[in-house]
């Protein structure tokens, strides 16, 4: 499924089909998605008939178990299912998504039948390079965590802490101070240490970050992406936010903050637009505004997404290149050529997250990928 050439895989954001056909979902990229060794994903929904929906799970839907071909068909060899929709439908959905995905062929990081499970990682030799995958999630309803003797995904989980700034004026903004739950930091740390020692290069998936809000980084994230890469990852890929977020390099490895959105239908009708839960939720972005005869429920600059490229060829293995893209009204991502208006909107739209998160990582266009460079602070 690959063309001749340096090898490389990509990593994409947020997969979540749900209509019938679900090749429909990467038709306008699939050509693209074969030139990689292989693509690793994130996955936010079930692909299964099984299971009962938890009533702490916000927003749930299932894709047809079938639907794990069309993933297979589009070059996913390695997914995510660490996330805050893994145990939506309970643990019999999850370890049936689990094994229609790996029955397809897609190996699975991030979750299992208990804790031991969910840290595994998945390590595959591609060409003699051996890529280690670990995923975690720092977005975690009640009991969604890996346990002992309960399944979920591998927890980063985080505190939050509301600083008042003016004492002496009730009612005023607080400052948010967020910080990493020691105990799942050592953890990912010692996870990450393991991988370094049987693996070439170690890529680390994370689920965590403020959904929605464009720019914004929570100080626990830039603890944990350091953490990760101190202990040796050589890269750090966030999802969940929907949105794309800066990047920075630290000791000259990336960390990614937000990938956002790649394949994600969401479907959208007057009842769900009009509910209290998502219109709390759509305040979080100036400019959401539901379609309800679009697949594309999100907000416009969730439309921007990216190919993260990924060498793995000896000369220059661990580098990053990112490939922008479009997501249409139907849900579909489209790769964008340089001389599109959105590819440099892409590269802006980073250059402005980062900048503004206090972020150092700036892009730059180069042989028609973006390139990750690192500005004096």
């Amino acid at each position: 499924m690959t063309m001749a050439g340096a090898p490389f895989l990509y990593a994409v954001g947020d997969i979540a089909p749900d209509r019938d056909d679900a090749d429909e979902c990467f038709a306008l990229i699939a050509a693209d998605l074969a030139a990689a060794q292989f693509v690793f994903g994130q996955i936010e929904t079930s692909f299964t008939t099984l299971g009962t929906r938890l009533p702490q799970a916000r927003h749930a839907v299932r894709a047809r178990p079938e639907a794990v071909m069309a993933l297979r068909r589009a070059n996913f060899g390695v997914v995510s299912c660490a996330g805050n929709h893994c145990m939506d439908w309970g643990r019999e959905a999850l370890l049936d998504t689990m094994e229609n995905l790996e029955r397809a062929g897609i190996a699975v990081v991030g979750a299992g039948a208990d804790i031991a499970a969910a840290r595994r990682p998945v390590i595959r030799d591609v060409g003699g390079v051996r890529v280690a995958f670990l995923a975690y999630s720092s977005i975690l309803p009640q009991s969604y965590w890996a346990e002992d003797r309960r399944a979920g995904c591998a927890p980063m989980r985080a505190f939050t802490h509301y600083e008042q700034v003016e004492h002496d004026q009730p009612g005023t903004p607080a400052r948010i101070r967020t910080f990493s739950h020691p105990a799942d930091l050592d953890a990912l740390r010692a996870d990450v240490a393991s991988a370094r020692a049987a693996a070439d290069l170690v890529l680390v998936s994370m689920h965590w970050g403020v959904h929605f809000i464009p720019y914004v980084i929570a100080d626990y994230q830039r603890e944990v992406g350091h953490a990760a890469i101190d202990a040796g990852a050589d890269a750090v890929i966030g999802h969940h936010a929907h949105i794309l977020k800066g990047a920075e390099l630290y000791r000259g490895r990336p960390i990614l903050y937000s990938i956002g959105n790649f394949a994600t239908d969401l479907r959208m009708d007057a009842a769900h637009a009009a509910s209290a839960g998502f219109r709390e939720i759509q305040k979080l972005h100036p400019r959401w505004i539901p379609d309800f005869d679009s697949l594309y429920n999100f907000p416009e600059d969730s439309r921007l997404t990216l190919l993260v490229k990924i060498d793995l060829s000896p000369e220059s293995q661990g580098r990053l290149r990112l490939r922008p893209v479009l997501i249409n009204r139907n849900a579909q991502p489209r790769l964008l050529a340089p001389a599109e208006l959105h590819f440099e909107g892409v590269r802006a739209y980073l250059d402005e997250a980062g900048g503004s998160a206090g972020l150092n990582g700036r892009l730059r266009t180069s042989n028609g990928e973006l390139e990750l460079y690192a500005v004096a602070q």
